[in-house]
C-alpha cells in the first residue's frame, strides 16, 4: 500500500500451496539425478529464495520483501533487515553485493535434497508464525512493529500536535480581575485560590444568575489537555454526591474549566477548626464519602487527591466531593498506573479524612489544613492511641484504611469497596440526644402592676346582639352560651378575689410602703409611680459562634473569643471583601453570642476596631436550631452605627442567643492588614441583665 501500513504475510493459501509443490519437485529432481541448473542461467523458481542477498530484496517497501517473487521460500534475516533500513519511498537502489561475496556463493551454491527439506519445514514454521504474529497484532490494535520502524510515506510532519511532552511544563497562570468576563458568561468576582499554573474564581453566570466556581490555565500548559480530558470525564460521571462540572473549554489561549459551587456548604477543614468530630458525625462522613468514591471507581474514576478541602458539608448534613479527577490534573500529580494503585491511593486518602476528624491531627509528620502532624518515627499508631475516649470502631477502620500493616496486626483495606463493605459490618452510631434548654422560673412582677380583671359584663355582651328571642331549633346553642357566661363568671370572680388577697398580703406586711406611708390628703401633691428598678447584672457569654450563612463558611474561627474576653484591644475580624454589603452582594455576616441558657437581656454594649453599622436581633418564635437558621429568622431588637454602640431595651427579653448582625462595613485604613479592603472588627461585647 501506498502509506506502508501493509501487513507482514499477504500470501494467500494458493501461493502457499504453489510454493510447496515447488520445492518438492526440485527434491524429486535431485533424488532423480537431474542437474539443477545453477548461476544465472538457472530459473528463477529453482533459485532458493533463502540464499538472497541483502540486494534481493523487493523494492516495493512492503513486508512482502521477506519472500522472493515467486514465494519459493522463505528469507532470512538478513532481507528483513535490510527491509527495515529502507526508507520506504522505492527510489533509492539496493547496494551492489561485490563478485565473489559470501553472500554470492550462498546464492550460486546448489542445494541438497536435505537442506531443501530442511528449508521446506522452516518456510512452512515461518509462514504460521508469521500468521499468528498478524492475527494477535490485529485482536490488539496494535501496530505491525515492522512497518512502525519505517519512515512514514505521508508527507506530512510527523510530529502529532497533540503531543503535550513538548509543550512547557512551568507556563504561568493567566492574568485576570475581578470583573473580567470569561467566555461571555462568566464574570469573575473574587479570586480564592492561586498558583503558579492555574487560579481557582468565585464567580456568576449572567446567563443563569448564579454563583459557579472557575478555574483558568493557560491553553500551551503542558496539563491544558490533561486538565479538560479530566473535566469531561467528571462531567459525564453525573453523580450528584459531586459537585458537578459545568463547562471545560479551551478559547483561545485560555482553559477553563466551570464547576457548580455551593455557597451554604462547609469543607472539612473548617468544621475540624474548632476540635474532633463527635463519633455519629465522623461515622456520617466516612460513610458517605466512601458510599460515593466507591461508585465512581466502579465507573473507572479516581479522585487522586481527596484532602479536607475537598469534603463539603451542606446545611442539611449532606457530604459532597469536589474536584474529583481534576484537582490532581490542575496540580501535575501523576495518574496510577493500575487501577489497583488508584483504588489504593483514595482509600489512604479516605483513612486520613477520618483519622483527622477523630483526632484533630493529621496523620503524617508535616502541619497541613491547619492541623497538626504527628511526631516523626511513630509507626502506624490507631486514632485511639493518638486521642483518648475515641470510638474504638472508627478507630480500627481508620487504621486498616490508612496503613499497608494496621496495629495489632488487623487486616489492611485497600480498595473503597472493601471500605463500604467494612463500614456496613460495624453497628450503627445513633445520633446523641439534643440537649434541653435549662429551665428557670420567670421573674418576680411587682403586684400593684398586675393587670386589671376584665369586666364581665363586657364579656358576657359581646356574644349577643340584642333580645332577639330564640327559636326552638337553637335551644342547644343558647344553654352552651349560658354554661360559658357562668365559666367566665366564675373565673373573674376568682381572678378578682385572688388580686385583692394578693393586695391585702403585701398591705400588710412589715415594712410596706403602703403601711409606712401615711394617707394622702386632699391638699398633697400627686402621688409618685411606682417602678421597679435594679441595678443592671453582666450577664457572661457561654461561647461566640461566627454566623455566616450567606457565605462560604465560618469567618475568623481562631479569634472567636476574642471578641468576649473583655480586652479592647484584641479583635474578632471577618474575612475580607472587595466591596461593602448591599444589594449587588451579601446581606451582611455577624456574631452569634450563645448565653448558655435562657437569660433576661435589658442591655448590650459593642465596641468595634472600625466603624460599621450593627444590628442587633434575637431568635424569632418558633425557630429551634438558631446556629442553623437564616438571618430572616432573627426579630431586630435596635440598629446602630459607629465604633462604641449601646443597646438599650426597652423591657428587658428573655432569650439564650442574641445575633450581632454587620450590614454595613468600612474600608480598613492604611497600615492595617488588608488596608483597603472592607472587613468587620469586634473588640469587645458585654450583655446587661
Amino acid at each position: 500500500m501506498a502509506d506502508g501500513t501493509k501487513a507482514v504475510v499477504d500470501t494467500s493459501a494458493a501461493d502457499g500451496a504453489a510454493d510447496e509443490a515447488a520445492l518438492a519437485a526440485a527434491i524429486d529432481e535431485l533424488a532423480d539425478g537431474t542437474a539443477r541448473a545453477t548461476g544465472a542461467d538457472a530459473p528463477a523458481k529453482e533459485r532458493p529464495a533463502a540464499r538472497k542477498g541483502p540486494d534481493a530484496a523487493d523494492d516495493t517497501g512492503d513486508d512482502t520483501a521477506a519472500e522472493d517473487d515467486t514465494g519459493d521460500g522463505p528469507s532470512t534475516g538478513g532481507a528483513a533487515e535490510d527491509d527495515g533500513e529502507d526508507d520506504g519511498d522505492g527510489d533509492e537502489p539496493a547496494a551492489a553485493t561485490p563478485a565473489g561475496s559470501e553472500e554470492t556463493s550462498e546464492i550460486t551454491a546448489p542445494l541438497s535434497a536435505s537442506e531443501i527439506a530442511a528449508e521446506l519445514a522452516a518456510g512452512d514454521a515461518a509462514r504460521r508464525a508469521a500468521a499468528a504474529a498478524e492475527a494477535a497484532a490485529k485482536t490488539a490494535g496494535k501496530a505491525d512493529p515492522a512497518a512502525a520502524e519505517r519512515p512514514p510515506r505521508d508527507p506530512q510532519p510527523t510530529h502529532d500536535p497533540r503531543e503535550t511532552a513538548t509543550l512547557p511544563q512551568t507556563l504561568p497562570a493567566p492574568l485576570r480581575h475581578s470583573g473580567d468576563l470569561i467566555g461571555h458568561r462568566y464574570r469573575l468576582e473574587e479570586c480564592i485560590s492561586s498558583t503558579e499554573t492555574f487560579s481557582s474564581w468565585r464567580a456568576v453566570d449572567e446567563k443563569l444568575r448564579r454563583a459557579v466556581g472557575v478555574h483558568l490555565m493557560a491553553a500551551g500548559h503542558q496539563r491544558a489537555r490533561q486538565v479538560l480530558a479530566a473535566a469531561k470525564s467528571a462531567a459525564l460521571l453525573g453523580d450528584p454526591r459531586f459537585v458537578q462540572v459545568l463547562d471545560a473549554v479551551q478559547e483561545g489561549e485560555l482553559v477553563y474549566v466551570v464547576r457548580e459551587w455551593l455557597p451554604h456548604a462547609s469543607d472539612l477543614a473548617k468544621l475540624l477548626a474548632d476540635g474532633p468530630m463527635e463519633p455519629h458525625e465522623a461515622y456520617q462522613m466516612v460513610r458517605q464519602v466512601s458510599d460515593a468514591v466507591a461508585a465512581a471507581h466502579r465507573r473507572g474514576q479516581a479522585h487522586l487527591r481527596l484532602t479536607p478541602r475537598c469534603v463539603l458539608r451542606t446545611d442539611s448534613g449532606q457530604y459532597r466531593i469536589n474536584g474529583i479527577a481534576v484537582d490532581a490534573a490542575l496540580r501535575g500529580l501523576p495518574a496510577e498506573d493500575t487501577d489497583e494503585d488508584a483504588e489504593r491511593t483514595d482509600t489512604r486518602a479516605i483513612g486520613a479524612l477520618l483519622f483527622a476528624a477523630l483526632t484533630h491531627r493529621w496523620p503524617f509528620p508535616e502541619d497541613r489544613y491547619d492541623l497538626q502532624g504527628l511526631p516523626r518515627n511513630v509507626g502506624a499508631m490507631a486514632p485511639d492511641q493518638v486521642r483518648a475516649g475515641v470510638h474504638k470502631g472508627l478507630s480500627d477502620l481508620a487504621a486498616r484504611a490508612l496503613f499497608d500493616h494496621p496495629p495489632h496486626h488487623a487486616e489492611p483495606i485497600t480498595t473503597p469497596e472493601a471500605l463500604v463493605g467494612a463500614i456496613a459490618l460495624m453497628p450503627r452510631i445513633r445520633q446523641p440526644e439534643p440537649e434541653l434548654p435549662v429551665f428557670t422560673s420567670p421573674p418576680r412582677h411587682n403586684t400593684h402592676a398586675l393587670p386589671t380583671a376584665p369586666n364581665p359584663t363586657r364579656v358576657v355582651a359581646a356574644p349577643g346582639t340584642g333580645p332577639t328571642p330564640v327559636a326552638a331549633p337553637v335551644r342547644r346553642a343558647g344553654r352552651r352560651l349560658r354554661r360559658v357566661v357562668k365559666v367566665t363568671a366564675w373565673t373573674v370572680a376568682l381572678g378578682a378575689i385572688g388580686a385583692a388577697s394578693w393586695q391585702l398580703v403585701d398591705y400588710l406586711r412589715p415594712g410596706s410602703s403602703a403601711v409606712a406611708a401615711p394617707q394622702p390628703s386632699g391638699t398633697s401633691a400627686a402621688p409618685t409611680s411606682h417602678t421597679a428598678t435594679h441595678d443592671p447584672v453582666a450577664i457572661p457569654v457561654a461561647q461566640a459562634i461566627s454566623f455566616n450563612p450567606l457565605g462560604d463558611g465560618p469567618e475568623g474561627t481562631s479569634v472567636l473569643d476574642k471578641a468576649t474576653d473583655g480586652d479592647p484591644n484584641s479583635e474578632w475580624v471577618t474575612s475580607w471583601y472587595s466591596d461593602a454589603f448591599g444589594p449587588k452582594a451579601k446581606e451582611g455576616t455577624g456574631l452569634l453570642l450563645d448565653l448558655g441558657a435562657p437569660q433576661p437581656v435589658s442591655s448590650v454594649s459593642i465596641k468595634l476596631g472600625t466603624p460599621a453599622t450593627v444590628e442587633l436581633r434575637m431568635p424569632g418564635k418558633g425557630v429551634g436550631n438558631p446556629p442553623a437558621a437564616k438571618p430572616k429568622d432573627y426579630n431586630v431588637l435596635g440598629k446602630e452605627s459607629g465604633t462604641n454602640l449601646s443597646y438599650k431595651l426597652d423591657s428587658p427579653v428573655t432569650t439564650r442567643y442574641l445575633l450581632i448582625w454587620m450590614t454595613s462595613l468600612s474600608k480598613n485604613p492604611e497600615g492595617m492588614a488588608h488596608a483597603g479592603q472592607y472587613q468587620g472588627h469586634i473588640a469587645d461585647v458585654k450583655v446587661f441583665g
